[in-house]
């Protein structure tokens, strides 16, 4: 059985694509899902069918058929984790690169939800069974420290505050290039790219996206900079350094297609994770070192310097 689902366009989702606007709320749904929903007639906007491309107001109520699922079994895997913190709510994981957060087409297996279902008993349902536990995600090359959640009340209150921006998210990133001031704001609005749409882009009709930096160390040709999200929009760093000509070493999408310091991967690493404890309302903090790969790097380049 199919169900429908009723959504009503806010201010901030004016003149947004109907089918960004979609897989946008129901994160379930890729994009390539929702606009086979839209090309089979199964979406309406105020009762009339609109292509995928058609731009929302304010206002709309958007009517989705949704399909019943096809039942997907994600298989619990014995794959190594590091959980640095875990009570009934919660549990801090340390995210190594390279693996994929949740399973999706091409990635059914050996992702961070294999592991969690795995190493922990309770994970919330809110996301549905391919997103158990998961309130958000890093890339698949970004390494550093994620919560999940164990249950639904801790689920919806973890994602309030991400929605409300009040969880503090710091970042180190190695970027090309010398930045000269010591601390900067980029504020930039992010959306999809207009020419290759595998890619984000700061676009003028993207949702506003600012992040705070400080530089912590320069080198000859590289900085590397800390970096606090103020808003959490898809590549948001990566996009944002790369539209100031500071993109981030090894970033295989928005960087120089030329291999820099030997990363196979972006070097960016989510460093710090602080938020309210959704049953105590507690202010808890988390931080990830740096991984070894990266530290080691950046031991080269000081005795570089050092001639």
């Amino acid at each position: 059985m199919s169900s429908i689902e009723i959504i009503l366009v806010g201010e901030e989702s004016e003149r947004e694509r109907l089918d960004v606007f979609i897989a946008d709320y129901f994160t379930q749904l890729s994009r390539s899902n929702v606009q086979n929903l839209i090309s089979n007639k199964k979406v309406m906007v105020d009762g009339e069918f609109k292509k995928a491309s058609y731009r929302v107001r304010e206002g709309e109520k958007i009517t989705v058929e949704i399909p019943e699922p096809q039942k997907i079994e994600v298989k619990p895997q014995n794959i190594p984790l590091e959980i640095i913190y875990q009570d009934k709510d919660i549990a801090i994981i340390n995210k190594p690169k390279n693996m994929v957060v949740h399973p999706a087409h091409g990635n059914w297996d050996n992702t961070l939800v294999n592991a969690l279902l795995y190493h922990i008993k309770d994970l919330s349902g809110i996301n549905g069974e391919l997103r158990p536990g998961i309130v958000h995600r890093l890339d698949k090359d970004t390494s550093g420290v994620m919560v999940v959640a164990k249950n639904d009340v801790a689920h919806r209150n973890l994602a309030e505050q991400i929605k409300e921006h009040t969880i503090n998210r710091e970042y180190i990133a190695l970027v090309h290039g010398v930045i000269k001031e010591n601390l900067g704001t980029i504020e930039a609005p992010i959306g999809r790219s207009k020419t290759d749409r595998k890619k984000m882009a700061v676009v003028l009709d993207g949702k506003p996206a600012i992040s705070h930096y400080q530089v912590l160390e320069r080198f000859d040709n590289y900085t590397l900079v800390k970096v606090k999200l103020m808003t959490g929009r898809t590549h948001q760093i990566r996009v944002h350094f790369s539209h100031i000509k500071h993109p981030v070493v090894g970033d295989p999408l928005y960087g120089p297609e030329k291999k820099h310091l030997g990363f196979d991967s972006q070097a960016l690493h989510a460093y710090l994770l602080g938020f309210n404890h959704p049953s105590t309302g507690e202010y808890m903090e988390f931080i990830s070192p740096l991984p070894e790969y990266f530290e080691k790097v950046l031991e080269k380049l000081r005795k570089s310097e050092k001639g």
